[in-house]
C-alpha cells in the first residue's frame, strides 16, 4: 500500500467516512474512493455494491482484475429514551453488528442498574451531540414521548443524514411532531425520512418485541440505504 493511500485511508477513519482501496491485481496502481464520491461505468457499480455489503472482493472490471478493500464505520444505534424498550434493544442490537448509545436526561430512568455496561449518558441531547456529533452510519431512534428530549435529536439526526431515523408514538403524534419540525425549518423531504410509528409492522406487541421491529428496520435500512452522492 502507498503512503498516501494509508493517509487517506486514515483521514476517512478518523472522520468515520467510508472508504474502498482499490487495487489491480496486475501491478498497475490502487486509489482510495470515498463514499459518496462519483464513480463512472461497472466500477462504480462495484464500488456502490461494496460499500453497501461492506464485504471486501475481487471483481472484474473491463477485463482487469481489481480488488476492492472496503473500509466502513462501525454502526451505531443512539437511542434517546432509557425505556422498557431501550433495554431490550441493548441486548440484541450487538448481536447484529451495532453499537448502541442511551441519551435520557431523566435521571431516574438512565441508572446503571437498568443499563449494566452500556454507553449511557444522562445528559440533555443538545448537550450530548455537541461534542459527540451524528452522521450517516448512525441510526437514530427517539422513544421518550417527550417532544422536549426527541425534537431536537431528531432534527440533528435529519441534517446529519444519519442513514435511519425512527421516533415511537402514534400518527396524531407525529402529526404534531411533523409541524414541529416544519417550524424549525426542516423540509418535507427531510421529514419524511423518519419512520414513524417505528419499527416494522410485525404485530409487536410488547417492549422486547417492539425492540426486535426497530432493529430489523435499523438493519434493512442500512442495507439499502442511498449511496448515490448528495441524496
Amino acid at each position: 500500500m502507498r503512503i498516501e493511500s494509508l493517509h487517506a485511508l486514515n483521514v476517512a477513519r478518523r472522520g468515520r467516512e467510508a472508504a474502498i482501496l482499490v487495487t489491480d491485481l496486475d501491478g498497475q496502481g490502487e486509489q482510495v474512493i470515498l463514499e459518496g464520491q462519483p464513480v463512472a461505468g461497472s466500477l462504480g457499480e462495484a464500488v456502490s455494491a461494496a460499500f453497501r455489503s461492506g464485504r471486501s472482493s475481487i471483481v472484474d472490471v473491463a477485463g482487469r482484475e481489481l480488488f476492492l478493500n472496503v473500509y466502513l464505520p462501525p454502526p451505531r444505534i443512539v437511542v434517546i429514551g432509557a425505556v422498557h424498550i431501550s433495554q431490550a434493544l441493548c441486548r440484541i442490537a450487538p448481536v447484529a453488528g451495532y453499537d448502541v448509545t442511551i441519551i435520557d436526561p431523566r435521571t431516574a430512568f438512565a441508572t446503571d442498574e437498568r443499563f449494566a455496561g452500556v454507553d449511557l449518558v444522562a445528559e440533555w441531547p443538545e448537550d450530548v451531540l455537541s461534542t459527540r456529533p451524528l452522521d450517516s452510519y448512525t441510526a437514530l431512534a427517539a422513544v421518550t414521548h417527550d417532544p422536549k428530549i426527541d425534537d431536537f435529536p431528531l432534527a440533528e439526526a435529519l441534517k446529519h443524514k444519519c442513514f435511519y431515523v425512527g421516533a415511537l408514538g402514534s400518527r396524531k403524534t407525529h402529526a404534531q411532531r411533523v409541524d414541529r419540525l416544519r417550524r424549525q425549518g426542516l423540509t418535507e423531504e427531510q421529514i419524511g425520512r423518519i419512520a414513524a410509528p417505528i419499527g416494522i409492522d410485525i404485530g409487536a406487541a410488547n417492549p422486547s418485541e417492539i425492540a426486535v421491529a426497530i432493529l430489523a428496520q435499523i438493519v434493512q435500512a442500512f442495507r439499502q440505504r442511498n449511496l448515490v452522492p448528495g441524496a
